[in-house]
């Protein structure tokens, strides 16, 4: 993978880093350990640091693509299929922007087209593209909907996410067997209340655990 992470055009503009290389990433990997009290130098941790930087490759590729790319290619010929579509249940992993902690949940996404649609399994890489990255949950939340609303510009946008974060469950205030829920509503989603309650409904977030 090449380095160092550049933002996705879909993203909120952000400060561009100086490059870092692979072996800076694992030599902060060894200090972290050091500073945890452990020896990088020992059997056991010998190999972390590579292990830690070929996850974190993967964890945080998001920031490698370009979530509109995966919306481009559309449907036409849905013999003038204008109703919901709903794709619920999409499992994803973040990471919490403030404390590096795992988030681990389920995003709920669905629109009302208009003249086109896309193929359901692009939803759920968009939803990937924007959760490996680090992030709050909120903005993970209108970044989806912002970007189906932008390229689909179909009538609505509904998005909902349930998510359970590591920052609170492991350290802090320690709740666990808590969840948190967000959501953003565009167009008729947010404008129409009978187009909002279908999608709530669709979604059924505690039927469908």
């Amino acid at each position: 993978m090449s380095e160092p992470h550049q933002p996705s055009t879909c993203a909120a503009a952000t400060p561009t880093s100086p490059p870092v290389s692979r072996e800076q990433a694992m030599d902060a990997v060894r200090t972290l350990l050091r500073w945890a009290g452990d020896e990088p130098t020992r059997e056991g941790l010998h190999d972390t640091p590579k292990r830690v930087v070929d996850a974190y490759a993967e964890w945080f590729s998001g920031y490698h693509e370009d979530p509109q790319d995966y919306l481009r290619r559309t449907f036409e010929e849905v013999a003038g299929y204008d109703e919901m579509i709903v794709l619920r249940g999409i499992q994803f992993e973040s990471f919490c922007e403030h404390h590096m902690a795992p988030i681990i949940g389920r995003a709920h996404v669905g629109y009302v087209p208009n003249g086109k649609v896309v193929g359901i399994s692009k939803l759920a890489r968009v939803v990937d593209a924007f959760a490996h990255r680090f992030q709050v949950q909120e903005k993970l939340t209108a970044q989806i909907a912002a970007c189906i609303s932008a390229v689909l510009q179909p009538q609505g946008v509904g998005v909902v996410i349930d998510a359970t974060h590591q920052c609170m469950t492991t350290r802090g205030v320690h709740k666990r067997g808590v969840s948190l829920i967000t959501s953003q509503m565009l167009g008729s989603f947010r404008e129409d209340p009978r187009t909002r309650s279908e999608f709530l409904k669709f979604i059924d977030i505690d039927g469908g655990k």
